[in-house]
């Protein structure tokens, strides 16, 4: 299996390549990137560990490498400016993200090849994909709130002093402000969190507030998530080439999963060998799912903006 990594020099792209290395899943790797000479220095100090990690063949690539690739991982994204604000840098980033979708369709996919978008905005940019990439849209998945999720699930073992591959909680609606925690499902090794020794609101609104800004902290501490992204990258990566039919909260396009349609975001979402196998609708209480439709709404209106600049641009 192969996979390419559009932005492979970066630090997500690095980092996600490091993480299918130690997984040791894919037999080859692609480090695509603008800056060549440093997805050159990437591939060769994955290649450097390569005996101690697993028999994965990594080398800095070109474009057309795409077109051999089971699985495109797309991490390459812009930085705000000083003083940019929000909606310029997805101006930016929305540009940068229609332009390499054309020179992936230029080489063309390969057959049955899936698309994982980790760019930001990543809801928007996975709606993009879905009309502009040629694929199929069950073939088309945003990282979504898969690292929310699992940030979560530290927060909380770590406010419980409990091991963190016990606690399962999810985050579901948009990869940012609007994100919602499902504190009605959340377990400890499957017994209620709700009811665990310990467990108060102030706990967990301050949990809630330390994931929600998790991403800024990490950008003012250490110019932003290395390795935490490239594990959630990871997870969806085997999910979709091992055809592990695992239900994770990624970002994809829904059609009636919760009463949305038409726009990308994460619900729980079986994934396998054809990408989305299907959307998992489970009972929400009624103030999640108001929040997750709000959360739908909020992301609507960003997405509208953005198609109708998209559209008076002709990007």
């Amino acid at each position: 299996m192969q996979v390419s990594i559009i932005g492979g020099g970066g630090l997500v792209g690095s980092m996600a390549a490091f993480a299918l290395q130690c997984g040791n899943v894919a037999s080859r790797l692609c480090l695509i990137d603008a800056n060549h000479e440093l997805a050159q220095g990437q591939a060769a100090d994955l290649l450097h560990g390569a005996a101690l990690a697993g028999d994965l063949r990594v080398t800095a690539s070109a474009m057309a490498d795409v077109a051999s690739s089971d699985l495109v991982v797309i991490t390459a994204g812009l930085r705000r400016k000083p003083d940019e604000s929000r909606l310029d840098l997805i101006d930016r980033n929305v540009d940068l993200f229609l332009q390499l979708l054309a020179q992936c369709r230029a080489v063309g996919w390969k057959k049955n090849a899936t698309l994982l978008v980790v760019s930001n905005p990543v809801d928007i940019l996975t709606h993009l994909a879905v009309q502009r990439s040629g694929l199929e849209a069950h073939r088309v998945i945003g990282l979504g709130t898969q690292l929310d999720s699992a940030r979560l699930r530290g927060h909380i073992s770590q406010a419980l002093e409990v091991s963190a591959s016990q606690v399962q909680a999810v985050i579901l609606g948009e990869h940012g402000d609007s994100m919602v925690p499902i504190w009605s499902s959340a377990t400890i090794q499957g017994l209620p969190l709700e009811h665990w020794p310990g467990w108060t609101l102030p706990m967990q609104r301050s949990v809630f507030e330390a994931t929600k800004t998790a991403g800024a902290a990490l950008i003012k501490q250490k110019g932003g998530s290395g390795f935490a992204v490239g594990l959630a990258i990871r997870e969806v990566v085997e999910a979709v080439l091992l055809n592990q039919r695992r239900v994770l909260p990624v970002s994809t396009l829904q059609q009636g999963c919760y009463g949305l349609r038409d726009l990308c975001l994460s619900v729980p979402t079986l994934l396998g060998c054809r990408g989305v196998v299907r959307h998992v609708e489970v009972p929400l209480t009624p103030k999640e799912k108001l929040a997750l439709q709000q959360s739908a709404r909020l992301l609507q209106q960003t997405l509208d903006r953005v198609l109708q600049r998209v559209g008076k641009s002709g990007t």
